[in-house]
């Protein structure tokens, strides 16, 4: 019987992907809330770009609505906005996106998470996907977050996007697959 992906090494979700820089455009014309251009780089353990990666992106809308049935909040979503983008990255191991800033939504216990996008790492020499957070630097909801609260107050920094001081509206998210700096995954 044929191994599938998930079970041994290599970059097989690569072969066939569409580059359609569509699957990046999360928010279209009319959306509502603030626009946001998310930049995602990727980097092995060695800080060398990683060219093959894919990235999936699922997040809520402005008014705090996810577009799945099981988000039991009376919220009507917004009907210009999707909620989920994939995206390779390029030679230069990056992706963009083009979103909105995500409005809080309840956890578990009911208490408002901070706005975040929820994404999915998939690359060479990683048998499963890899689960993290992107959270935005600067904002006071960070610090009232449950699940960001669980992460290593020295290991926060590694889920925050950081505004682009050259280009309004840009946002920064390096993801480091392994080292030092390792970004934090979530075993989910």
């Amino acid at each position: 019987m044929p191994a599938f992906p998930s079970q041994t090494v290599g970059p097989f979700f690569h072969f066939a992907l569409t580059t359609d820089a569509a699957l990046g455009c999360l928010a279209r014309e009319g959306a509502r809330g603030e626009r946001v251009h998310l930049v995602v780089r990727v980097f092995d353990g060695d800080g060398q770009p990683v060219p093959d990666a894919m990235i999936e992106l699922w997040q809520a809308d402005a008014g705090g609505k996810y577009e799945d049935p099981e988000d039991g909040q009376e919220i009507v979503p917004d009907p210009a906005f999707c909620g989920f983008g994939r995206l390779a990255t390029d030679d230069c191991g990056v992706c963009r996106f083009e979103t909105v800033r995500p409005g809080r939504v309840p956890g578990v216990s009911g208490a408002l998470q901070a706005p975040h996008v929820n994404v999915n790492v998939f690359a060479r020499g990683v048998l499963w996907h890899l689960f993290t957070r992107i959270y935005f630097a600067g904002d006071p909801a960070n610090d009232e977050d449950a699940i960001l609260a669980l992460v290593p107050a020295d290991r926060r920094e590694t889920l925050l996007a950081g505004p682009d001081a050259s280009v309004p509206g840009v946002w920064n998210f390096d993801v480091r697959l392994s080292g030092e700096r390792e970004t934090v995954f979530f075993d989910v």
